[in-house]
């Protein structure tokens, strides 16, 4: 069993990870063309999609679109409850909190940065796409969802462990609702 001194220095050593990584990152961002693409791919998540692609499924009558409506309902439903509990559990202050002097280049949405929404609602968004529509959607939706992820820490709103837990969170649920639905 692990003791309350390991748990510690793994978090310190996340920590001293994310503290690199975004430093690494944040020396690029002066890059018009990095902020742009930030910026779009981050909008693009914002969960319009997630309502749009579902409803056009429906009024189109796609094949399988009640199910699909359905699975998405439920899992963004659960994915949503968990991602606020745990953001308001673990109170993980945003970049700007921690880092002297950092302004971040958008104004986050909530005050606290673990996980990050926008990656986990990202990630199940690509693997509910993935269990409807198959593989050609999981060929352009994971990119795009990681880079939902990279682009939350290219805007300086998240650290990139805070990414790495929503991708895990979201893909964590559709793996469960794959094995819930038999997909």
């Amino acid at each position: 069993m692990e003791t309350r001194s390991e748990v510690t220095t793994v978090l310190q050593v996340i920590h001293r990870f994310d503290l690199l990584a975004f430093d690494w990152c944040h020396r690029r961002r002066a890059e018009a063309l990095v902020f742009s693409a930030a910026r779009h791919v981050s909008r693009s998540a914002d969960g319009w999609l997630y309502l749009l692609l579902p409803l056009l499924c429906l009024v189109t009558g796609a094949t399988g679109a009640t199910g699909f409506v359905e699975l998405a309902a439920i899992v963004f439903t659960v994915e949503r409850a968990l991602y606020l509990v745990l953001k308001n559990t673990c109170r993980r202050r945003r970049p700007p909190e921690i880092l002297p002097g950092f302004r971040s280049l958008v104004t986050a949405s909530d005050r606290f940065s673990f996980p990050s929404g926008h990656t986990s609602a990202a990630f199940v968004f690509a693997g509910v796409c993935t269990l409807h529509f198959g593989a050609w959607a999981a060929l352009l939706l994971y990119p795009w969802a990681m880079c939902v992820g990279a682009s939350r820490v290219f805007l300086g709103v998240h650290f990139p462990s805070d990414t790495a837990a929503g991708a895990v969170l979201g893909s964590t649920l559709l793996g469960l609702a794959a094995a819930w639905t038999g997909a």
